[in-house]
């Protein structure tokens, strides 16, 4: 063989599969018991429209077709990056 056929027939090795981070979808128990927060408050911080809106939130991804309502998802990582911003905005000093 010559080496760019060799070169396209390579696969990734173990290692460089662990640096790929895998993103998770989660449902709506989880962004619960991860949050702490209850249903009703959490579609509220997406709601542009309700006083509890939070813009920082992150937003839900459909799973189902267009045919189907309701079937939601949070990537995990955008639930633990929030919950990260509010830990670390508990440590910043108040502007008066």
């Amino acid at each position: 063989m010559n080496s760019l056929a060799t070169a396209h027939n390579i696969e990734p090795t173990a290692t460089e599969l662990a640096v790929q981070p895998i993103e998770r979808i989660i449902r709506l128990k989880h962004v619960i018991e991860l949050t702490g927060l209850s249903r009703s408050t959490i579609y509220d911080r997406l709601n542009p429209k309700s006083k509890r809106y939070d813009a920082s939130f992150p937003k839900s991804i459909k799973l189902g077709t267009m045919l189907k309502v309701g079937a939601v998802g949070w990537i995990e990582s955008e639930i633990q990056a929030w919950i990260k911003q509010r830990i670390e905005a508990r440590s910043l000093p108040l502007l008066s």
